[in-house]
């Protein structure tokens, strides 16, 4: 990919969830073109989405009011197993809603770092974590593949349906493994490709935004895995999670080409064989 349409497509990403704050913010919505799933000034329905995403009515309440802005294709803390006083790293945090959930499972003892790109999401983050006085969290600006983040510094990496977003996968797989300590883990949701998508589609840019034009074939991310050292590689695709991206571009088809998926991997211990 060339390094004007790797700026492109960061541009239209950028520029498309800041119009999802800035809308979020200002209680109006933006549609599903901004967004994987848009933004609605409709608390039940931003619930609604994430209820299908795997989040409980509990998780819902008690995070602060807007940090659930029906963003994402997934729950990857329900496969992070995380564990009080770990340091967690939130890839796209967007408004907070996963790193403060995140937060209450490592506790006071624990941290969650939270990168974005975008300085409207961060405000909106910041402002969140201010009111639900979230003391172990922080947001830093940034992109996830030149992470603001220490080498071996992180236990645990989860992110909700943001690698498919970036133009250079291995970079930020790269990244991940950096930051991570040895025996660290990824737990992902994101969207795969189930087979190529047409030529048209691939070039859309409001698509990539809606998090289509940027999936990767399981197969794919697994070699991009696997060549940025990782271990114990699983990616699991959720053929029922077409029902709920028919919704993300109404009349589009993209239900027909991407998929939902959790993905796992696990940096080496020193010493380990990968695969071991």
């Amino acid at each position: 990919m060339s390094e004007q349409r790797s700026d492109d497509i960061r541009n239209a990403v950028r520029s498309s969830y800041a119009a999802v704050a800035e809308a979020s913010e200002a209680g109006d919505c933006c549609g599903v073109e901004s967004s994987c799933c848009g933004v609605s000034d409709d608390a039940a329905i931003n619930a609604l989405i994430s209820t299908r995403l795997g989040y409980s009515q509990a998780d819902l309440e008690s995070v602060p009011e807007g940090a659930d802005m029906g963003l994402g294709c997934g729950n990857p803390r329900a496969i992070a197993s995380l564990q009080p006083g770990e340091t967690v790293l939130d890839l796209g945090s967007g408004g907070g809603f996963d790193a403060f959930l995140a937060a209450a499972e490592v506790g006071a003892s624990g941290r969650v770092i939270g990168v974005d790109m975008t300085p409207e999401m961060l405000a909106k983050a910041r402002a969140n974590a201010r009111k639900g006085n979230y003391s172990q969290v922080e947001f830093r600006l940034g992109e996830i593949e030149h992470l603001p983040v220490s080498d071996g510094s992180v236990d645990v990496i989860i992110s909700n349906c943001v690698i498919n977003l970036s133009p250079d996968k291995a970079q930020v797989f790269r990244e991940a493994f950096r930051v991570l300590r040895p025996g660290g883990r990824l737990a992902i949701s994101d969207v795969v490709a189930g087979t190529e998508l047409p030529e048209a589609m691939q070039q859309d840019l409001q698509l990539h935004s809606a998090c289509v034009s940027g999936a990767s074939t399981a197969a794919e991310l697994t070699a991009i895995l696997a060549a940025a050292g990782f271990a114990d590689i699983r990616i699991e695709p959720k053929d029922a999670s077409r029902e709920f991206i028919r919704d993300w571009v109404p009349g589009s088809r993209v239900e027909d080409y991407v998929l939902s998926a959790t993905i796992e991997a696990v940096k080496p211990q020193a010493g380990q064989v990968k695969g071991s």
